[in-house]
């Protein structure tokens, strides 16, 4: 799928320039857009978002888990957070709504762990109790919204929902990350070695100096560099290399190939 090599013919302009055949650019929209589809790819199918209840108020829990199936979620309900810790991580859009009151562990210590391993779980507080310092404290450790008991069904569905959308957004952005990892996995050292200095801004002869090796060499590696990368211009290279981590020198912006 991703081996197709693209041909680009360029035609001169009245003012000198060259310009892209119009057939052209059908292609290069596909061809931009295959790192998206490997990432799609990625996703888990038919992944139903899941909206988890923590409180260890059984009427809290049944109230609850009948308002959100009725809004049309999947939901689980727990009495303690060491329940919850003990079920696995959901391959799905999710979103937690925690007590902050816990048997167990409170509330805020279950929001400090799973800041570490569900960061893609947005979560809502409800308390039957809190001072402000909680609520602050709550907020600032990223909790999507934080409230009173009793609930407004209303209000806490639309919470809900943003927060799906939130988890649905940051899985979505994990999912393309992890195909950008893989396309930079399938580089050779050489290739890698390359990429690195060219979007740190050398140009093609000084990576020749730096690698000892020829500029002819290095064009062929460049090249190679952006169809398993499938990069479409040297800007669109510099940006998976900065999220990529590889970038280890100032950039320097080019109007185009050496």
């Amino acid at each position: 799928m991703f081996d197709a090599r693209l041909e680009v013919r360029a035609t001169q302009g009245r003012a000198g320039h060259e310009r892209l055949d119009p057939p052209v650019v059908p292609l290069l929209r596909r061809y931009t857009s295959a790192l998206h589809t490997r990432a799609r790819s990625m996703r888990p199918t038919g992944a139903t978002p899941t909206v988890f209840v923590v409180d260890d108020d059984a009427a809290v829990r049944t109230t609850l888990e009948a308002s959100i199936q009725n809004a049309g979620w999947r939901v689980e309900t727990f009495a303690c957070a060491h329940e919850f810790l003990a079920r696995p991580r959901v391959l799905a859009p999710s979103c937690l709504v925690l007590d902050l009151s816990l048997p167990d562990i409170n509330g805020l210590d279950l929001q400090k762990r799973l800041a570490i391993d569900r960061a893609d779980m947005p979560i809502i507080f409800v308390a039957g109790h809190a001072d402000i310092p909680m609520t602050v404290q709550a907020m600032k450790a990223g909790a999507l919204e934080f409230f009173m008991k009793p609930l407004r069904d209303d209000v806490l569905l639309s919470a809900i929902e943003h927060g799906i959308e939130c988890s649905r957004s940051v899985r979505r952005e994990e999912a393309e990350a992890r195909a950008l990892r893989d396309c930079h996995a399938a580089l050779t050292p050489r290739e890698r070695e390359v990429m690195a200095l060219v979007v740190s801004g050398l140009l093609n002869k000084q990576v020749a100096g730096e690698l000892g090796i020829s500029e002819i060499t290095v064009k062929a590696h460049r090249g190679s560099v952006m169809r398993k990368m499938h990069a479409v211009s040297f800007a669109t290279l510099v940006t998976m290399s900065a999220k990529l981590g590889t970038v280890t020198a100032p950039i320097k912006f080019r109007r185009g190939w050496d």
